[in-house]
């Protein structure tokens, strides 16, 4: 698997590249978020470690022309603190996101979760929820019947709490792995982000959204998938 580094912090990049190489990862590296691009490109690597403070290209712009061409996992690792710019970083397609310092081996364990989301040799399925279909990979969602269907856009949080539930449908996800998974294991009683956006996703896929028949909460507990309705 390969890896690309960028972050300006050059002793940082060194180090972190001695480590993940040790662990059997092929590493690439950039020092700025314009370089970035430009690595990208050429290498087409598996999983980007971004950081948010770099020059010519901060990391917030290198995220958002990522995910103008590629769906590989993004893990941003920042020193930056702000609850609220964390938000909006995984909005605009991060897939999680980590305080500088970080433990090294919560960062190979966060890495590790992350690449296992990588395709491998079979594509994923397409399931049909109601009128609603959804193309993991794709990462789309259409709706209405066979030739008659239109694309539902979601934002790219919705569509990562949406494919965590459709990848484990008929089970109870927790309100906790959901969090963990969404936003990192530091919002894990931050309730209020999942309540929000399993609204946003009722309203977009439900019949009825004051009536849930595929999104379904399990008071105390979670919320769970039911394709067919029951």
């Amino acid at each position: 698997m390969k890896i690309l580094i960028a972050d300006d912090d050059p002793q940082f990049l060194k180090a972190l590249k001695i480590t993940l190489h040790s662990q059997g990862y092929d590493i690439v590296t950039a020092k700025d978020g314009v370089e970035c691009i430009t690595v990208a490109v050429r290498e087409h690597p598996d999983l980007f470690m971004v950081d948010l403070g770099m020059p010519r290209m901060d990391g917030m712009g290198v995220i958002q022309g990522l995910r103008g061409w590629t769906d590989a996992p993004i893990l941003v690792v920042s020193g930056r603190t702000d609850e609220r710019e964390k938000v909006a970083v995984l909005d605009a397609g991060a897939d999680d996101y980590v305080t500088k310092p970080v433990p090294i081996d919560e960062l190979l364990a966060r890495i590790r979760a992350l690449l296992r989301r990588v395709p491998q040799d079979s594509e994923p399925p397409v399931m049909t929820i109601g009128d609603v279909t959804v193309d993991l990979a794709a990462h789309a969602v259409f709706r209405g019947r066979k030739g008659r269907q239109v694309r539902v856009r979601l934002t790219p949080t919705e569509w990562k709490l949406f494919e965590a539930l459709v990848r484990n449908a008929g089970k109870l996800m927790t309100r906790q792995d959901l969090l963990t998974e969404i936003w990192g294991p530091q919002h894990v009683r931050d309730s209020g982000y999942l309540r929000l956006y399993i609204s946003q996703l009722r309203k977009k896929i439900e019949p009825d959204p004051a009536h849930p028949r595929y999104l379904k909460t399990e008071p105390g507990m979670g919320y769970r998938l039911d394709p067919k309705g029951e």
